[in-house]
Order: structure tokens, then C-alpha cells, then sequence
């Protein structure tokens, strides 16, 4: 196998989600009671059939997450560098057929933002920008990496996917982390979703991390926007992707992020729907499935949810997000990507996780070991 391409192709769609679809009582009761559990164990634990288990799992996965990662949530803050994009994604604010004022960060806007993060406590940063090689290329992203580094102890990037040399440079510049999601597994709707720009190929897409390991990133996030196809399915197939990475990319750590299909500018309804019970039988699954990779929960979700499930599963938070450029400091008029539900300050959020017993962490636990 040269990379994940050649085991994804292997698979068919519609019978793993029929498999899923088909998992019984017992199933789940085998999942639950086993000591490791499979890849058939994940499909149990997400299946219609695992419902009426959800508090044993979620006692589980609480258990599990204190065992690995202890008391404590990880928070970080996304820095928006630009909206600008060639690519047509029929869910996203940041869309090239969307008439809105496009802004790419300078940097003295950089910079202004980045003491506004700082203020608020923040030692970790992820950088998002849309995907416009013609703006936000490889160069640009060295030169804010340059920039920015000195003022934290961990960057992150959600950018366009890139080539193999490009993330060895940018991860020589003190690049710490990469997220990609794949958005959906489903090749077909993903095609519908993606009709013009690179982002429409999707095989590059799905060869992105093999590329990330093999470039010596240090973390890595999957995971796929939830709402544009059957959430099972989908989060089955980023199990599958998971499990290969870190056989292979073993030296490598990983995250998952639960994203669901938020409004924006022209709004699109999602094609399947996913109740809050749903999602926390997802992050409960991964749990029971994965003791080490780390579980994110962005402001997409509510105050009330994000506060009761902060106990089940979930290791990184955001908090005091703001989803276009210049949110922070900059006064400019650019679109969001999506809408935040959560709209709590950093303090707020801190705030609530000692309330409940855990400690909030500004700063990668693991910094020490990597610098």
C-alpha cells in the first residue's frame, strides 16, 4: 500500500454503511465489554443500536479520558489571515461565488491581532485562511510563521492542502500542527460540494495527511463537516483513515475535530441532520475506540452543550473565536466563514472549565519535549 488512497478504494460505501446500519444489541454490548476494540466495534458504538447505551459509554469515555489526559482542557484560538478563495464549496461563507469584500492580512494586521490573542492568555494558535495560491501561498505563510512565532508556543494551520517540500519548509519555520478535513468521504457528494477549484480533486485531498507524515509533522486533525453526508459512514471512514496514519505515521500525534454544518452567508441546510444526543455518542465512540488522539470542540456548538460534554471525551476547546480577518483588533468589514454559537469570552470559558472541577491549559502540554 503507497498510501490510504489504495486501502479507501477497497471499500464501498454503501455497504459499510448498510454493515453499520446492521449492528444489533449485542454488538454493541461486545464493544463495550471489550478490552481493545476494532474497527467493527467503531461501526457498533456509532450505530443506531448503541442509543440506549449511551450513559454506559459515556461513563466509559470519561473514565478513559481522565486515565490518558487527566483533568485538564487544552484551549486554543483560531487567527484568521484571509478570506480570499478560488474554490466554489457550496456550505462555506469563504466561497469564490460569494459577493463579499475580500481582505488578506498585513503584517502590521497580523500583529495587531496577535496582541489582542495574547492579551486574552493564548499560547496556541491556529491559522485559517481560505485557499487563494495567488494570495496565501507558501511564501506568505513563511513570512507570517517568521513573524509570529516568537509570541506563542504552539501554531497550528487550516490552509489549503500543499505538496510534500512546501510542509517541510513551513514545518522548518516552527509549523506545529496541520488540520485537513476531508469535509465528507462520500466521493460522489463530495464532487457536488466542491464543483470548481483545487480543492474539487479529491484524491489530493485524501493523500494530504500521507504527505503531512511523511513531511515529520508533530500533530495532525482529521475529521469531516457534519451535515453534508450520513455522519456514520463518514465518521467511520476517518476512523479507517486514523487507524492507517498512526500505524504508519506512528511518531506523529493526532486530533479530531466534530464540526457541524453551521449558517452562512446564503445558507445551506444540511442533508443529514445530527442531534445533540448523536453527537455525543460520536465523541463517546472515538473515545471508546482511541484512548490517545485528542478530541476537539470548537464555538460552533452552544454554551449549554459545549459545557456538558466537557466531561465525556472532549481534551481542546476554542474559545472567544472569531471567524473572519481582522475579528480581533482589525476594524474591517469581511465576512465570516460561519456563525459561532458560542460567543463566551476566553475568561468565560476558563471560567467554567475550573467551575467543573478541570484545569484550563493555554499552553501544549508537551511543548517542553518538542522545542
Amino acid at each position: 500500500m503507497n498510501n490510504f488512497t489504495d486501502i479507501f478504494n477497497t471499500y464501498s460505501w454503501e455497504d459499510t454503511s448498510r454493515s453499520i446500519y446492521s449492528k444489533t444489541a449485542d454488538d454493541v454490548l461486545k464493544a463495550l465489554s471489550a478490552r481493545r476494540r476494532s474497527l467493527e466495534d467503531f461501526k457498533a458504538l456509532i450505530s443506531p443500536a448503541a442509543a440506549p447505551y449511551l450513559e454506559q459509554m459515556a461513563q466509559i469515555s470519561r473514565q478513559l479520558t481522565q486515565e490518558r489526559f487527566g483533568k485538564v482542557i487544552q484551549l486554543y484560538i483560531p487567527l484568521y489571515l484571509s478570506n480570499e478563495c478560488n474554490n466554489i464549496c457550496t456550505y462555506c461563507g469563504f466561497s469564490y461565488d460569494n459577493k463579499l469584500r475580500r481582505k488578506t492580512l498585513s503584517p502590521m494586521e497580523i500583529m495587531q491581532e496577535v496582541a489582542v490573542i495574547r492579551d486574552m492568555g493564548y499560547e496556541h494558535v491556529l491559522l485559517v485562511t481560505g485557499e487563494a495560491a495567488q494570495t496565501v501561498h507558501v511564501d506568505y505563510f513563511r513570512k507570517v510563521l517568521r513573524l509570529i512565532k516568537p509570541h506563542f508556543s504552539q501554531i497550528s494551520m487550516e490552509v489549503q492542502p500543499m505538496d510534500l517540500d512546501e510542509y517541510r519548509e513551513l514545518i522548518g519555520e516552527g509549523l506545529h500542527g496541520v488540520l485537513v478535513y476531508q469535509e465528507t468521504y462520500h466521493r460522489d457528494d463530495y464532487k457536488k460540494h466542491h464543483p470548481k477549484g483545487r480543492k474539487s480533486n479529491f484524491e489530493y485531498r485524501l493523500e494530504t495527511p500521507d504527505r503531512l507524515g511523511q513531511a515529520g509533522i508533530h500533530k495532525m486533525g482529521l475529521g469531516v463537516l457534519i451535515g453534508l453526508e450520513d455522519w456514520r459512514t463518514d465518521s467511520f471512514f476517518t476512523a479507517l483513515h486514523l487507524s492507517y496514519l498512526e500505524k504508519r505515521y506512528w511518531q506523529t500525534r493526532y486530533s479530531l475535530s466534530f464540526p457541524r454544518l453551521r449558517p452562512f452567508s446564503g445558507g445551506m441546510e444540511p442533508k443529514v441532520a445530527m442531534s445533540d444526543r448523536e453527537l455525543v455518542q460520536l465523541i463517546c465512540a472515538w473515545r471508546l475506540f482511541n484512548q490517545e488522539v485528542e478530541l476537539s470542540l470548537s464555538t460552533r456548538e452552544s454554551p449549554r452543550f459545549r459545557n456538558n460534554i466537557l466531561k465525556l471525551g472532549i481534551t481542546t476547546m476554542s474559545a472567544g473565536s472569531k471567524t473572519n480577518p481582522g475579528g480581533y483588533a482589525v476594524e474591517v468589514e469581511s465576512l465570516e466563514q460561519f456563525e459561532i454559537s458560542d460567543e463566551r469570552s476566553a475568561a468565560e470559558i476558563a471560567g467554567v472549565i475550573k467551575a467543573q472541577g478541570y484545569e484550563p491549559v493555554w499552553k501544549d502540554w508537551d511543548a517542553c519535549l518538542t522545542s
